[in-house]
C-alpha cells in the first residue's frame, strides 16, 4: 500500500486518539502538505520538533494498527466487496452489483 494512502487510512481510523496538538501538526504536514518549516513557524516550535512529532504520531498510529488491525480489515473487506461486484456484473446480477456498489460507497 502506498505510504500516503496508508498514513491517511491510519489517521482516519485512529487520529482521534492523538492529542489536539498532535492532530494539528499531523494534519498540517501529512494531509495538507505544509512544510515542516511552515508548521514550525506557525506553532512557534522548531522544525526538528515538528519532524519528531510526525515520527511519534506515525509510530503511535502504527501501534494502534498492530493491536486492532482495523485498517487491515477495512482494506480486506473493501477488496472482497469489489470482487463481489465484479462477479455480479459478469453474470448480470444487477441487484447484487448495485448493492455491492452501495456498500463500497459507504466504506
Amino acid at each position: 500500500m502506498e505510504s500516503f494512502v496508508k498514513q491517511t487510512l491510519l489517521y482516519d481510523f485512529y487520529g482521534e486518539l492523538l492529542t489536539d496538538r498532535q492532530k494539528q501538526v499531523y494534519e498540517s504536514v501529512v494531509l495538507e502538505d505544509y512544510s515542516l518549516s511552515e508548521v514550525a513557524e506557525d506553532l512557534g516550535i522548531s522544525r526538528q520538533g515538528v519532524h519528531d512529532m510526525i515520527r511519534r504520531c506515525n509510530k503511535i498510529l502504527e501501534e494502534y494498527e498492530e493491536k486492532l488491525h482495523l485498517v487491515e480489515k477495512f482494506v480486506r473487506i473493501r477488496s472482497q466487496v469489489q470482487r463481489i461486484r465484479e462477479l455480479a456484473d459478469a453474470v448480470g446480477q444487477t441487484e447484487i452489483a448495485g448493492l455491492s456498489g452501495e456498500i463500497l460507497e459507504e466504506l
